[in-house]
């Protein structure tokens, strides 16, 4: 801060020096002369103090040139200060720090996409490594498994060493909509290419694996669920009760309680019961489902109606069933299914000519294997069983086994005939409406 003292002496330099009478005193601009307080008054006193305050001219011209310097170098010091305080110019570039931040987000993400891929495949291949190749192993796919479940699946049980190469073959064979699920059974290793193909194809592990052809009863049934998976058939005939299941399943109401019994509606398909607690109910219990799945959503009623108003046979959903079993064991070929519908629901609803029957029996000798067990005799028709449809009106007491859906089909949509019999074998298939048509079938057969 400056003092009184410095204040003076700065005036009195400053005097001094706009009375210099030196040329480059009077040559330089005058750059801030003091106001006068009066025209002449102030004259003599000033011009009295100069000759006072300077003892000669030689020590006044150096004074005023050392007082010139100082002053410039104040002048000089005094820019130099006001341009460093004044407020800085904005940039118009992105800030130091800024920079600095996104340089390090971009090494930290680079670092990610480089470093974490490389651990986590460093992992599995570690983890597959360890696991030696060329091992069967059996792998569940459960019911509506994604492609990334199944990769980690397969992944786990080192049928896979890569995720990735798995999602790029699923793309490549366009397989993601298309995989089953299932038991399967790999090696550990496999190309993965067959892999894909294998679980675009289905289950293939055939020790969980039951198959069911349709036309088989219940006892049948039984014996390859004990073949295939190792259920004692005695159990898996004991648990196969209607009412065991009526309360879960409605399509059972009307089944008949005298017989308790599941047959025609243990559905035919093939079964992966991998994953499964392998047990009879289990297995039943899938075969409802499937039974539910490809019949449940059928409306019998519209078929019963016009099943009544053609033949004049009113018949219930149990009897379809029923009917549907008799038609599975009776056809050959598909094209035979909806004929020898027409020709049950003709005896059935209509006096049966030829013989003079004027009752309504079915006379099909596949009622009576299903009791014998095997082939029928002569003998065998005279026999007095529930089953025996030649000395019985209508349909048997239960189905004779499980149809296929097609035999279930022939029973809602018979053919429109007037056809009373049928003949069939590996090279006849001859249905007729009078009896006499009937053996003259029979006898071209056996003379062929």
């Amino acid at each position: 801060m400056a003092t009184s003292q410095d204040s003076s002496q700065g005036k009195r330099a400053a005097h001094f020096s706009s009375s210099s009478t030196s040329d480059e005193a009077e040559k330089r601009p005058r750059r801030g002369a003091t106001p006068r307080s009066s025209a002449h008054g102030s004259r003599s006193h000033a011009q009295s103090s100069t000759a006072a305050a300077r003892p000669s001219a030689a020590s006044g011209q150096q004074m005023s040139e050392r007082t010139a310097r100082a002053t410039e170098r104040a002048a000089e010091a005094h820019k130099r200060r006001a341009q460093g305080a004044a407020p800085a110019k904005k940039s118009s570039g992105v800030p130091v720090v800024a920079i600095l931040a996104l340089v390090l987000v971009f090494a930290v993400v680079g670092i990610g996409f480089l470093v974490v891929p490389r651990l986590f495949q460093h992992k599995t291949e570690a983890a597959s490594s360890e696991y030696p190749t060329g091992e069967e192993v059996i792998v569940t796919i459960p019911d509506g498994a994604g492609g990334i479940q199944i990769a980690s699946i397969l992944l786990e049980n080192h049928v896979i060493s890569s995720e990735s190469v798995f999602y790029q073959e699923v793309q490549k064979q366009n397989a993601d909509a298309t995989m089953k699920s299932g038991t399967y059974q790999f090696i550990t290793g496999a190309n993965v290419s067959e892999v894909v193909r294998q679980l675009v194809s289905g289950p293939n592990a055939t020790q969980f694996q039951l198959t069911v052809p349709e036309g088989k009863t219940v006892k049948q049934t039984a014996e390859l669920v004990e073949t295939q998976l190792g259920i004692p058939a005695s159990s898996f005939i004991e648990q196969a009760k209607a009412s065991n299941y009526v309360n879960d399943y409605s399509f059972l109401d009307g089944v008949s309680s005298e017989y308790d019994t599941l047959e025609g509606y243990l559905f035919p398909k093939k079964y992966d019961m991998g994953g499964s607690d392998m047990s009879a109910d289990a297995v039943i219990r899938a075969m409802l489902n499937q039974y539910e799945a490809e019949v449940g959503s059928i409306d019998f009623g519209p078929y019963r109606e016009a099943i009544r108003d053609r033949y004049n046979v009113d018949i219930s959903n149990y009897g379809i069933i029923k009917l549907a079993s008799v038609i599975e064991k009776e056809a050959v070929t598909d094209e035979d299914r909806p004929l020898i519908a027409s020709v049950f629901y003709n005896r059935l609803g209509r006096n049966f000519p030829g013989l003079g029957y004027v009752r309504p029996y079915l006379e099909s000798d596949a009622t009576m294997m299903y009791e014998t067990g095997g082939e029928v005799t002569a003998s065998d028709l005279q026999t007095d069983s529930p089953y025996n449809s030649y000395l019985n009106q209508n349909l048997p007491p239960t189905p004779i086994c499980s149809p296929s859906l097609a035999s279930i089909q022939a029973a809602l949509e018979p053919a429109d005939t007037d056809y009373f019999y049928f003949f069939i074998n590996e090279n006849v298939h001859q249905f007729s409406e009078t009896y006499e048509e009937h053996q003259q079938a029979i006898n071209e057969s056996l003379n062929s």
